[in-house]
């Protein structure tokens, strides 16, 4: 069965995955610096409510984007064969944000998370032990030496990781935020943001396998 490569030229295959890279990297470092970086300058007014939950939220950030900036990372063959080691090492770090960002997530959602909607809440949850959960099958599948497996999983771990960046756009989108409250619209976006690409993911990886 033909495969991406074969239905498009290698070179222009290329390309369009440095696009789509240069898509993702473009609203990830946005993300970054408008986002979450101003947390880091302890003001409570950035903090707004959140002042008195300041080190869950910072843990939650920290974790966030320590595996935002380490994905591409784990992702780059050349990097991965040319220095191994600390490709190995990048992942454990890779592992350790994603379970600090997800305990300190699940936190937040039991606190001020219950206090806007119980909804928003457990669609805070669930979203942390999606990533929690796809982070950990692909250490085991490392952990196992079954290598394509541990690809898979880590493909589906960054699409999760991801969510918080997709998120931030969608809650921003001025069509949305226009025509919805944030009790409307807050739990059905963390959906949108990861059920949603963590489907077409699963799709494309599962296109070509004949068992």
């Amino acid at each position: 069965m033909a495969t991406p490569q074969t239905l498009i030229p290698e070179k222009s295959y290329g390309w369009l995955k440095a696009l789509a890279w240069a898509f993702l990297l473009f609203f990830a470092g946005k993300f970054v610096i408008v986002e979450a970086l101003p947390y880091f300058g302890f003001d409570e007014e950035v903090y707004g409510r959140f002042w008195g939950m300041k080190w869950p939220l910072i843990g939650h950030i920290s974790g966030g984007l320590l595996a935002l900036v380490l994905g591409p990372f784990q992702f780059w063959d050349g990097f991965r064969k040319r220095f191994l080691h600390v490709h190995r090492w990048m992942g454990r770090l890779y592992v350790a944000g994603i379970f600090v960002g997800s305990m300190s997530s699940i936190t937040l959602a039991l606190t001020t998370g219950m206090a806007i909607h119980w909804n928003w809440a457990l669609s805070l949850i669930v979203l942390a032990f999606a990533w929690i959960s796809t982070t950990g099958m692909a250490f085991r599948f490392v952990l196992l030496k079954r290598i394509n497996l541990h690809k898979e999983w880590m493909i589906r771990s960054y699409v999760v990781t991801f969510a918080f960046v997709l998120f931030r756009f969608l809650n921003s989108y001025p069509p949305i935020v226009e025509n919805a409250s944030f009790l409307e619209r807050g739990a059905t976006l963390i959906w949108v943001s990861w059920v949603i690409p963590l489907l077409i993911t699963e799709m494309a990886l599962q296109w070509n396998k004949r068992q």
